[in-house]
């Protein structure tokens, strides 16, 4: 097995919003909810949100988005490992195990929750190494947050990704309805995201609502186990080593997306109006590009930026994903948009990489490329 992949998948097994303990025999209630339903409004002033996978690569980061927005005491974080003294502090936190029915159950009713953002889930890397523990985190898990939706009238938002495409899909400008044949069990099982999340929508009349993200790229936190983490991972090899060996090869072109955009997409996704919604499943997009064309971008910074390139198992992965998204659907109904072009991201991501590694930005540059 390829070191580096071991080494996350070590990481996924106790790392925040990835791992799970084992499922204690969900008892399923079909009790119906006694709550009002707020599914179809769109008028709530503070809805009490629900963010499981809270402390992955995007929980964290949406929470201050909507904290801003309804308060701190409406946006309630939850995962499956203890949180760090800042998290507990700052945040109204709850240990959730998206396998155990119950244990989720109890927060939504005694939290008085009206959305969810479901982000728990093994991304594709990791997922291969450990199919199993994929299945019941990706599948299961989503399980059990459909049914809790349908019985307490819960808006749902579930990511999806572009692992959701497979070889047969065009590989440019991927139309949001298209053959969808993936070839990772994350692939697979973000399909049955979709599909589920619109059936519960048309027979049950679930809020059901999905983005097929692009690889996301911050500067806050370690790359959690995804085929476009090189994106990510080059900032940091590129400040501190003037090189860097990518795991793909220097031509794959795959969609990316920068952090803030992202959240914002879904922000904007979570309070759109359910009649500007022609569908529950939209691509959005911002930009493409390989690892040789962010590597030129990145030596404006660090001009002496060595690229080395050993394609492992995620090259494969990566073929079978688009090269591009068409968003046009999206930037139609709720008016989508995209902010950061590839410089704003490169600027953007040594600025962030360099204050987290207490680096100045414009020295650290200069002696990398010395």
């Amino acid at each position: 097995m390829n070191s580096a992949i071991r080494s996350l998948l070590t990481r996924a097994l106790v790392a925040p919003s990835l791992a799970v303990r084992g499922c204690p025999g969900c008892m399923f209630s079909t009790s119906p909810g006694t709550r009002q339903s707020f599914a179809q409004t769109t008028d709530i002033d503070h809805p009490r949100i629900l963010i499981t996978g809270a402390l992955g690569q995007l929980g964290q980061g949406l929470s201050r988005v909507l904290k801003k927005k309804y308060g701190n005491e409406n946006v309630i974080l939850s995962d499956i490992v203890r949180a760090s003294r800042d998290v507990t502090e700052t945040d109204k936190y709850f240990f959730l195990d998206v396998l155990d029915f119950r244990n989720i159950q109890e927060v939504i009713v005694n939290q008085n929750i009206d959305w969810v953002v479901h982000f728990s889930a093994l991304l594709s890397a990791v997922g291969e190494h450990d199919v199993p523990l994929a299945t019941k985190v990706n599948i299961q898990g989503l399980h059990n947050m459909m049914e809790l939706a349908k019985m307490y009238n819960l808006r749902l938002f579930c990511p999806s990704t572009i692992g959701a495409f497979g070889p047969e899909s065009p590989k440019h400008q991927t139309p949001d309805q298209t053959v969808m044949r993936p070839t990772t069990i994350y692939g697979v099982s973000k399909v049955h995201t979709e599909l589920l999340g619109e059936y519960y929508h048309k027979k049950f009349g679930v809020d059901f609502r999905c983005l097929r993200l692009p690889g996301v790229i911050s500067g806050d936190d370690a790359p959690g186990g995804g085929t476009t983490d090189y994106a990510v991972d080059i900032f940091d090899h590129a400040l501190q080593e003037g090189s860097y060996t990518s795991f793909l090869k220097a031509d794959t072109a795959l969609p990316m997306i920068y952090v803030d955009d992202c959240l914002r997409g879904i922000s904007e996704m979570l309070e759109a109006s359910s009649g500007l919604l022609r569908q529950r499943t939209y691509n959005i997009n911002a930009i493409s590009f390989s690892p040789e064309e962010l590597a030129t971008e990145l030596r404006k910074y660090v001009p002496m930026l060595e690229m080395n390139y050993k394609p492992d198992e995620r090259q494969a992965i990566a073929d079978s994903w688009p090269a591009s998204l068409d968003d046009s659907n999206a930037r139609r109904d709720w008016g989508w948009n995209h902010r950061y072009n590839m410089e704003d991201l490169v600027r953007t991501m040594i600025e962030v990489v360099s204050k987290r590694l207490g680096l100045s930005s414009t020295t650290s540059s200069q002696s990398t490329a010395g």
